[in-house]
């Protein structure tokens, strides 16, 4: 971008992403990603509420009102929950932090931005995941025949197999992978952190399917990036939204209650979390698996599973889900009292 012919709004953003969130705050990539793509959208936004381009915006169209309108947007238009909404908000409002020490003669307009509140209510949405048999008809809707299918088949099988974020398999290189026993993937999560996932010898035969694939088509590209679109590209965090959409919108063939979910890439992680879970892996290890910062943050999907409710209320009161005796009831009152004990 050239800075003498841009505006005062354009150089404060560069100047935001390029020196302010790596440098003096020292985010993760994962991070300044996802404040980017706030960002975009709220430009993008701004743009048609002004009716002018985006590269013809001023400091002066950012205001809280439109910050407010922003986020009905997201909720109304875009569908976003309110977790993706209080994201949304996080990343302006440290931009407007950012923009009260950078134009401090204007803080009353960033004070303003910074008083819209976040929304309540995030955790009473449920999770949305995959049940085992809808995860079963997903991946029987790829075409492995195809070289598209191939790579969708080993993306999906390793998001499932790690319970990775989406960004965190978009940034593997093909030496983060170690196909050799002990088979395992190296992934960089939040923080900068890197953790070790080991990898089940089916999702191995995938991967390896895709890397011969991936090396006869771009045999000429100097890219090490495990996951690749047609064009060579690095696979975007849209593009494997869109994947999810289109297998999940053809697996609903096969298992109809695919339609009335509101499934997205992070669906793959929580389904993931659930299947360990279920399968009796304790906390603190799916706490490492999905690099989770707190335990208590693991601790969520143990509200959200109707089966592991039912597991626990079958073990704790299991008269209170058993078939009802046969025979007449007798209303005698110690008959009557157990009896409506069972109801």
């Amino acid at each position: 971008m050239d800075r003498k012919s841009s505006t005062e709004l354009a150089q404060l953003i560069q100047r935001f992403f390029e020196e302010y969130l790596p440098n003096l705050r020292g985010m993760s990539s994962h991070t300044i990603g996802s404040y980017r793509d706030a960002v975009v959208l709220f430009l993008r936004f701004l743009a048609r509420h002004v009716r002018r381009r985006i590269e013809t915006l001023q400091i002066t169209d950012l205001t809280a009102a439109r910050v407010e309108d922003f986020l009905m947007s997201l909720e109304r238009e875009r569908g976003n929950g309110i977790t993706t909404r209080n994201t949304r908000l996080a990343a302006l409002h440290t931009f407007a932090r950012f923009l009260a020490v950078q134009r401090p003669q204007q803080l009353a307009q960033w004070q303003v931005i910074l008083n819209v509140p976040f929304k309540r209510g995030a955790r009473d949405a449920p999770i949305e995941h995959f049940d085992s048999s809808e995860l079963d008809a997903f991946f029987r809707s790829i075409d492995r025949q195809s070289a598209c299918g191939v790579r969708d088949y080993a993306l999906f099988a390793l998001m499932f197999n790690s319970g990775a974020r989406v960004q965190e398999i978009l940034n593997l290189h093909t030496q983060d992978l170690r196909l050799e026993s002990p088979y395992q993937v190296r992934l960089h999560g939040k923080g900068n952190k890197v953790r070790l996932c080991p990898l089940w010898p089916a999702t191995v035969k995938c991967l390896r399917a895709h890397l011969e694939q991936q090396t006869r088509i771009h045999a000429d590209s100097d890219d090490t990036r495990l996951f690749r679109n047609r064009n060579g590209e690095p696979l975007t965090r849209f593009g494997v939204r869109y994947l999810l959409r289109k297998y999940v919108a053809a697996g609903a063939a096969k298992a109809a209650t695919l339609r009335s979910k509101r499934l997205h890439p992070h669906s793959m992680r929580h389904t993931t979390a659930l299947s360990l879970l279920k399968s009796g892996v304790d906390f603190a290890t799916i706490s490492q698996w999905l690099g989770h910062s707190a335990l208590n943050v693991t601790m969520r999907y143990a509200r959200s599973d109707i089966d592991l409710k039912r597991t626990a209320l079958s073990q704790v009161f299991p008269d209170a889900i058993a078939p009802p005796k046969a025979g007449r009831l007798r209303i005698d009152g110690a008959e009557l009292i157990s009896w409506l004990r069972r109801l």
